[in-house]
């Protein structure tokens, strides 16, 4: 009885009537969530966690397995798929400003955000690909610029003196556990959500005209999920290796270095900030700090801030902010030598300097009101 109330509590939950298809990604993204942890039990039936028969079992699973070129098509594709959504999701907090209306949901979206960075990078070294193996060399090395512990630390990851056979082992079991862990943050990140209820294109969370979530969300949120299959399938059975590195298709070699070492598109924005910096300690920093500094916006909690909707400046500041984003990423994708290194410095400098104008932007809006009040 205790669980039908709780699912009656769930569908008759009162949400806000102006939420647009915006509000709608969450869902989307927490079938995704499901399906790629449906495609990838199916997938790991069939892999096989040893160095000398890895990549072997990728193409036995590509060519000889009854579709097991669609699931593995729909995993790959799928995590980029889930980095394009996290992606819109984010900038929607960050235009409606939710970050400061729902801060404990922000803040448990971020570590989902970690968390998942980290599965999908343990998943891209599982294919034991060219690009699989030197990108995680490079990935991993960066942990030596730890100062004392560095190299101790990229021993214990590797398990050895090299990426290798006790490197696999752990990258797949921690890609296989992790799924799972992050399900339990997207719980803890409803709990939040529904503790406050949703926010809304207005930028407050006392409106008045709400409709109960069923059946008025519960459709869109088909809609929604059905539209993503569809684009989804569409890259699956047209174009299954839009994304994948031609270098993936040749099995590792540690004696053979690729040309342009470089990681999955959703990575290649802060894959620019740690180029740009010439101190390989800086550049870790900088690499941290840029995943890191979703934490940081939850401070603008702290003052009252317009709507971004009905604020021409803090809409100025946020585009520039997706521009910023978008050429950090292209760069990224670029060969490490000028003009490119030199482009990414300046980017990188405002890429920190935008949650800092988030916050300035609401304490001067802040004291813009008491000041009004006050006459």
């Amino acid at each position: 009885m205790k669980k039908i109330r709780e699912v009656e509590a769930l569908l008759s939950l009162p949400s806000p009537v102006n939420i647009s298809n915006w509000w709608n990604i969450g869902s989307v993204l927490g079938f995704l969530l499901v399906f790629q942890l449906a495609t990838g039990f199916l997938l790991s039936l069939h892999y096989t966690a040893d160095m000398t028969n890895t990549f072997n079992s990728i193409v036995h699973l590509m060519r000889d397995v009854p579709g097991g070129w669609v699931f593995r098509a729909a995993h790959a594709n799928g995590a980029s798929m889930f980095f394009f959504l996290i992606y819109l999701h984010i900038g929607r907090g960050l235009y409606y400003q939710s970050y400061a209306l729902q801060s404990r949901a922000w803040l448990v979206g971020a570590t989902i955000f970690l968390l998942s960075m980290g599965t999908a990078f343990l998943g891209y070294v599982l294919p034991w690909g060219q690009m699989s193996y030197w990108g995680a060399t490079v990935i991993t090395n960066l942990l030596s610029a730890v100062p004392y512990l560095g190299d101790t630390l990229v021993m214990w990851v590797w398990g050895g003196f090299a990426v290798g056979q006790a490197t696999l082992n752990r990258f797949f079991s921690l890609h296989f556990l992790l799924p799972f862990v992050i399900s339990v943050f997207v719980l803890l990140h409803l709990l939040a959500l529904h503790v406050k209820g949703s926010s809304n294109p207005l930028g407050n969370l006392f409106h008045l005209t709400k409709v109960p979530f069923h059946p008025y969300f519960t459709w869109k949120d088909v809609v929604g999920v059905l539209v993503m299959l569809n684009v989804l399938f569409l890259v699956v059975f047209f174009a299954p290796q839009l994304f994948t590195d031609p270098e993936n298709f040749m099995e590792a070699n540690p004696m053979v270095t690729p040309t342009h070492i470089q990681p999955e598109w959703y990575f290649l924005f802060a894959y620019a900030i740690l180029r740009s910096i010439p101190s390989k300690m800086g550049g870790v920093i900088a690499l941290a700090a840029s995943v890191l500094c979703l934490y940081v916006f939850p401070l603008a909690a702290q003052a009252k801030l317009c709507p971004t909707p009905y604020f021409k400046v803090a809409q100025w500041v946020f585009w520039s902010y997706v521009v910023i984003f978008l050429l950090l990423t292209w760069l990224g994708a670029c060969p490490v030598e000028e003009p490119f290194i030199t482009l990414s410095q300046p980017l990188t400098c405002c890429f920190f300097a935008v949650p800092v104008l988030f916050f300035s932007l609401a304490m001067i809006y802040n004291k813009l009101l008491l000041f009004l009040s006050s006459l």
